[in-house]
């Protein structure tokens, strides 16, 4: 049971990263995916982002994942976090921009997961898997 319990703490805490795990995760797909070029100044859990999964502050380097992205996978955490990493490098969402991001595999999927999640977010009421009996 212990052991369970445990396994279950760790997949959480994967979920739902600290802000220094957000800048070490940040660290580690820069070098990854964009050799390193992608250098923030600081990655941090915002509840302040209102319709956003994300935001940089070109000036200063600084990157905000909004909240609602805790406990979502870690590939679409991942994809947000390259995101916001992309617009270091290239601050517009041009073709210039979505070529940085082609590097990523998981780049369409999690685009998909996120304008579900953004869907179901602005339907109230509407029906889940679980309603269906």
């Amino acid at each position: 049971m212990a052991k369970m319990v445990a396994r279950l703490e760790d997949k959480e805490r994967r979920r739902r990263p600290s802000d220094q795990e957000l800048m070490e995760r940040a660290a580690e797909l820069s070098a990854k995916y964009l050799e390193g070029r992608a250098q923030p100044s600081s990655v941090r859990w915002s509840s302040n982002q209102g319709r956003r999964w994300g935001s940089c502050t070109l000036l200063d380097g600084s990157i905000r994942i909004s909240t609602r992205v805790q406990g979502m996978p870690s590939w679409v955490l991942d994809y947000v976090l390259l995101h916001e990493l992309a617009h270091l490098l290239h601050a517009g969402h041009g073709p210039d921009f979505w070529k940085i991001l082609e590097v990523y595999p998981r780049t369409d999927r999690a685009r998909g997961f996120l304008e579900g999640a953004s869907h179901a977010q602005d339907e109230p009421g509407q029906r889940t898997t679980d309603d269906d009996d």
